[in-house]
């Protein structure tokens, strides 16, 4: 999969703006190594990131599976703006739409904070994800999630199989100060 430009992006949105890094790369290589499945297999009407930052993984998708409507969610403005113009710049299609956050993420003093992991080993959102992952995942559909070993991954896969769905380390790569991993969830059959 073809990395999306980003040189339209000054160091004044990177203050707003998560900046991809190696764990926004190892998203995108986990997503090139499942590409064949995607793109025969999976064939989604639908693609959502949560948190997209700059919009590098949804806008690289968006160029893959130009018959899918690819969307993107944040709590940040300036990510839903970055990922628009991301796209825009690349010659994709996505939708971006800016979500209300609850009170305790509201009150944050910096837009960075949002993109980074919180809550009890940094698993808040994810948590409340998983929570209402089987009402939202369609039963063909398909979770990328990205991990810190401080996200207790295998405690992660413990509770998606509690919640009736399968799950396997699709990636891992230890990096200066963090080992990451990309689990691949879908419901059981």
């Amino acid at each position: 999969m073809e990395t999306p430009y980003t040189d339209h992006l000054s160091d004044t949105d990177y203050e707003n703006v998560y900046e991809p890094s190696q764990d926004t790369f190892l998203l995108l290589d986990a997503l090139e190594i499942d590409l064949k499945f995607i793109e025969q297999e999976l064939k989604p009407n639908l693609c959502l990131e949560i948190g997209p930052g700059t919009g590098i993984i949804i806008t690289a998708l968006a160029k893959r599976l130009s018959s899918t409507l690819c969307l993107a969610i944040d709590i940040n403005r300036f990510a839903t703006c970055a990922t628009k113009l991301t796209a825009q710049r690349n010659g994709a299609e996505v939708e971006c739409i800016c979500v209300t956050a609850d009170e305790e993420i509201r009150d944050a003093k910096s837009n960075l904070v949002h993109s980074w992991a919180g809550g009890k080993h940094g698993r808040r959102i994810i948590d409340i994800l998983l929570a209402k992952l089987p009402e939202i995942l369609s039963p063909r559909g398909v979770l990328y999630l990205l991990l810190l070993k401080e996200n207790k991954p295998e405690e992660v896969m413990q509770a998606l199989t509690k919640l009736g769905f399968k799950s396997e380390k699709l990636i891992e790569r230890r990096i200066p100060g963090e080992y990451l991993y990309v689990l691949k969830v879908r419901h059981r059959l």
